[in-house]
């Protein structure tokens, strides 16, 4: 009997840390993957994972959209835990967390705890201190956002997710499953993810090498060395990077990365390129009061006459005739 207690004694243990106003579909999809694998089909028992929300108080939490959810249990010893998630949402002036949360994580870090942000729960990480030395997966959405809050971190938007050490990270919505999955298959089996994932009604869990779902200028395309260099150029528009650059991040010769956009996409990777650093420069123009010299310098021009000849090229007027004359 001993031997089958053993046997049934949850083999993964995770606690959920939510903020303020944190993302309900991240965490519902990250904790139900977690439930369905832990029985067979939808019982619900807690037979090989255990989970548990946890907090500096028992009040009620309410995410973005409204839904409030309560702990069901204290800040306890975080070694109790295989992985504390944590839960962002909003981005705002507001902490996302209180002061007894950061020192829980902090906690769990100097116990080698691994730590997990989910959607924005990368920046409660980040900004107590527990992201340095380790890469960051965030949403397209807020990569800039990130890098400008956080300029010494090391940032990527262009995977689903990725595990650095004792560090997830994850873009949040589906790919909040995707993540969960890939650490049920580590800890439970495939069998677990497979029951898990077929509940959800998910064919095929993605991998931390799958490309974030963003199309710079809707282009449509479903080569994956063209979506993750688009994804890098509308990432590097400010610190323009060569063509050669952008051929070697996806392990390409620059002539293997021109016939391969030729063949996908019917334009040149440069072409490309100077249409989203323009799209850029016309939100700026057109949405800020940014002076031209900063426009220039944020797209990746040294100077504003190269860069106005470039803009009246792509849009048949100069920036500042666009910004007087928006409707024209």
């Amino acid at each position: 009997m001993a031997g089958d207690e053993a046997t049934k004694r949850p083999r993964l243990k995770i606690g959920f840390v939510l903020s303020r106003s944190f993302t309900l579909s991240a965490f519902a999809l990250f904790i139900d993957t977690i439930r369905l694998a832990s029985d067979e089909y939808d019982r619900s028992g807690r037979v090989l994972a255990d989970w548990q929300v946890i907090g500096s108080t028992r009040h009620l939490i309410t995410s973005s959209c409204g839904v409030q959810v309560a702990p069901t249990s204290d800040f306890v010893n975080p070694s109790r835990f295989d992985y504390i998630v944590v839960v962002g949402g909003l981005l705002g002036r507001q902490p996302a967390v209180d002061d007894q949360t950061i020192a829980f994580l902090k906690k769990a870090d100097a116990q080698k705890v691994p730590l997990i942000g989910l959607c924005t729960g990368t920046f409660i990480l980040a900004e107590a201190g527990l992201m340095k030395n380790h890469q960051t997966c965030v949403s397209w959405l807020h990569y800039q956002e990130f890098r400008d809050r956080f300029p010494d971190h090391e940032v990527r938007s262009d995977r689903l997710f990725n595990l650095d050490r004792r560090r997830g990270s994850c873009a949040g919505g589906s790919s909040s499953a995707d993540l969960a999955a890939f650490i049920v298959r580590q800890y439970l089996g495939h069998d677990a993810e497979r029951n898990a994932l077929e509940v959800l009604q998910i064919e095929k869990a993605r991998t931390n090498k799958d490309i974030q779902v963003r199309r710079p200028l809707t282009i449509e395309c479903d080569d994956p060395r063209v979506k993750a260099v688009l994804i890098l150029m509308e990432q590097s528009l400010e610190n323009e990077l060569t063509i050669d650059q952008l051929a070697r991040s996806v392990g390409l010769s620059r002539r293997q990365l021109e016939r391969l956009f030729a063949q996908k996409i019917d334009v040149s990777p440069a072409r490309i390129y100077t249409k989203l650093r323009m799209e850029r420069a016309k939100m700026l123009v057109t949405q800020t009061n940014a002076s031209l010299i900063d426009i220039a310098l944020q797209v990746g021009f040294q100077n504003t006459s190269h860069f106005t000849r470039v803009f009246k090229g792509t849009y048949g007027r100069t920036p500042g005739q666009m910004r007087s004359q928006p409707a024209a």
